[in-house]
């Protein structure tokens, strides 16, 4: 007898997706440069073209996840996109030489944005719980993954990369099983209501409706907060080090964001339902933003490890959030497709994040880099704000 597919995925395997997805992605990202660089002897320069084209295939990956989910097949795509991403880590495991590193490299950037994609997408589809409620255990997810991850890659690489790659991949197995296992859904028509009122733990104000161009403005907003986050991961290392502050101690700050989030998401979760979604963003990007002005006048460790925990608590405030208003806005038939813009938007910050730094560092210095960083984002939540205010007044009014 044939089981019946569900009509709606799991809220508990979608939290288990994204820690198995982001344990192996964490043991990855960390070695990369310094990997090309001390044992591949490759430039820093080499390092950060490889590591903008593997952002760049991310993208497409992305794009397309997006793309097949609405108009293909929501589970063969999920089947095919975490099985891509496992032969390459697989590959890796036996030849990481140069060019072989790089190459696979890129094929595991097609995979992986696709599966991320994936991710959200079935979040979208998840109707027994509030959409903001959703993408909060899967930003818990995200992070305690992150915290597995980077902490296992530190002791896994006295090793050997082999051994790293072998890790991940165990990861990208049993990711890969669960999948076939708990992601065959078969999601019910879509309903289109266009007077429907949104989730009652999602408040939102009046009821939104699909809304393109504000999804675009939003998106440009995950870049310019992507592209600063990067700079996290790639120029602050150097500008500590130029501070006398040790590569260990910069390491440590990562284990006190990821753990952060994962103990104090569900408290923020609590207090947001309290308030509406948009001015909860708001304050949280704000906070955000605000942390890379603080930036400028930072001299002592105690100083970053001060700002990384605001700044965190302005992520959990203000970004997990976004991919449900995102979601909120999207027609119904689209919400593949806008997932997948969000998850481009997001990788392509990533990608010029550590490009932009490093000019933006040989032309100028540190703390211009740092303005114009947290003057992006704050920019562009005006500019997100502004719209939304005036398309809510003009609805209203109709």
């Amino acid at each position: 007898m044939t089981k019946t597919p569900r009509s709606e995925i799991r809220l508990t395997s979608v939290l288990i997706y994204s820690l198995l997805l982001n344990s192996g992605a964490a043991l990855m990202w960390p070695l990369t440069t310094v990997y090309m660089h001390n044992t591949l002897h490759e430039s820093l320069t080499v390092a950060g073209v490889v590591l903008f084209i593997m952002s760049c295939f991310m993208v497409l990956g992305n794009y397309l996840g997006g793309r097949l989910f609405d108009r293909w097949s929501p589970y063969k795509t999920a089947i095919i996109s975490i099985s891509i991403a496992l032969a390459a880590v697989v590959v890796l495991i036996f030849s990481h030489g140069w060019p072989m590193f790089a190459i696979m490299l890129f094929v595991y950037g097609l995979g992986e944005g696709s599966s991320l994609t994936i991710l959200n997408a079935y979040a979208a589809k998840v109707r027994s719980k509030s959409t903001r409620q959703v993408f909060n255990s899967v930003y818990i997810g995200v992070n305690l993954g992150v915290v597995i991850g980077t902490a296992a890659v530190g002791y896994l690489m006295k090793y050997g990369v082999g051994v790293v790659f072998a890790v991940a991949s165990f990861f990208y197995v049993i990711l890969l099983i669960m999948t076939i296992l708990e992601f065959n859904v078969k999601f019910p028509p879509v309903q289109v209501h266009p007077h429907q009122q949104p989730d009652a733990q999602v408040d939102m104000g009046p009821a939104p409706q699909p809304n393109p161009r504000l999804i675009w403005l939003i998106c440009g907003m995950v870049f310019f907060i992507y592209l600063s986050y990067t700079l996290w991961e790639s120029v602050m290392p150097v500008h500590m080090q130029d501070l006398h502050i040790s590569f260990e101690q910069y390491s440590f700050i990562w284990p006190i964001n990821g753990l952060l989030i994962v103990i104090g998401q569900p408290l923020i979760n609590r207090i947001g339902m309290r308030f509406r979604m948009v001015p909860q963003i708001a304050f949280g990007v704000t906070l955000f933003a605000s942390t890379f002005f603080m930036l400028i006048w930072a001299r002592q460790y105690h100083w970053f490890i001060i700002i990384m925990i605001i700044l965190t608590i302005g992520e959990m405030n203000g970004l997990p959030a976004i991919p449900a208003w995102i979601d909120s806005l999207a027609d119904p038939r689209s919400k593949g497709q806008y997932q997948g813009m969000f998850n481009v938007f997001m990788s392509f910050g990533r990608a010029v994040g550590p490009l932009f730094g490093g000019l933006m560092v040989e032309w100028l210095n540190y703390s211009v880099l740092f303005a114009l960083a947290g003057l992006s984002i704050l920019i562009a939540l005006v500019v997100v704000l502004f719209y939304n205010h005036t398309t809510t007044s003009s609805r209203r009014k109709a």
